[in-house]
């Protein structure tokens, strides 16, 4: 990376985190917690109280990441998660006016896919897929080093393919552990490091599904290298067998044997995806 200056902003469901990204380094985190019940412009003051601690003469722009649909040419969040006031936010011309910096939005699982591409994992490799595995499963598609996001944002929501019953997410996520078995994934998760069997063989039922899931996307992309993001990638030695042995039955053989799935090991991800966004956009 060069030795720009960018704002990166990750919108959580109860924390704004932002960072100055100058070229591969990561300033001190400023955070704000938000008051998400608050109006429209509380949590926008929110916004405003961490932006103002890192904006400098230097900076050349603001990307930020949040958990909804963008209009992303507009720059306008519809429907934010967890922030009930935010139904139909210009946030990009607000920003832009308040800082005179280019200012680009767009959703969270873009950004982690555009931090592992400019910063991880995904250095070098032109076409890519990150995967967050959380509460929910969610993607974001580099093709050709550019991010796809589809017309409204929502290329990569392979978690709300139906599946079975229901729908992907429901089975090959976080979600697993309380629809199916009604209790709480951290505690599996737990359980399962202290070296319980029952807890171990849900991880190995969910990577089935989750196996499933990845075929899906090969057959859809053709894609040779994803990397995981999420909470449920901490899990990977409890589900990566039966992950694989289920990949294994994609039908052309060349493709599993070129995939590649790597782990996410970059600490803020999102602020550096966000930060990301001024060079899908502008590099």
């Amino acid at each position: 990376m060069n030795d720009k200056k960018i704002i990166g902003v990750d919108f959580g469901a109860t924390n704004i985190r932002a960072g100055l990204v100058h070229g591969n380094q990561l300033s001190a985190i400023k955070l704000k917690r938000i008051n998400n019940t608050g109006a429209e412009d509380e949590v926008l003051q929110d916004l405003f109280f961490v932006l103002d601690q890192l904006m400098d003469k230097d900076v050349l722009s603001i990307g930020v990441g949040v958990p909804s649909v963008v209009d992303i040419d507009a720059g306008i969040v519809y429907d934010v998660i967890n922030i009930p006031s935010w139904k139909e936010m210009p946030l990009k011309k607000i920003l832009e006016a308040r800082y005179h910096v280019a200012a680009f939005i767009n959703n969270d699982a873009n950004c982690f896919a555009l931090g592992e591409h400019y910063f991880g994992k995904g250095i070098g490799k032109k076409d890519m897929i990150g995967l967050t595995i959380g509460t929910g499963l969610g993607a974001g598609i580099i093709i050709n080093n550019r991010l796809f996001t589809g017309t409204n944002c929502g290329a990569g929501e392979f978690g709300m393919v139906e599946y079975l019953d229901h729908v992907y997410e429901y089975y090959a996520s976080g979600q697993f552990f309380n629809n199916v078995y009604h209790t709480d994934g951290s505690a599996v998760f737990e359980k399962a490091n202290a070296g319980d069997q029952q807890a171990q063989q849900w991880y190995a039922e969910m990577g089935t599904h989750l196996g499933n899931a990845i075929k899906t996307i090969m057959y859809t992309y053709d894609i040779s290298l994803i990397i995981f993001g999420g909470s449920v990638r901490l899990a990977y030695p409890y589900f990566q067998k039966n992950m694989w042995k289920q990949i294994k039955t994609f039908a052309f053989t060349k493709s599993v044997q070129r995939l590649r799935i790597e782990i996410s090991e970059i600490e803020n991800t999102a602020i550096f995806g966000a930060a990301g966004l001024y060079y899908d956009n502008v590099q």
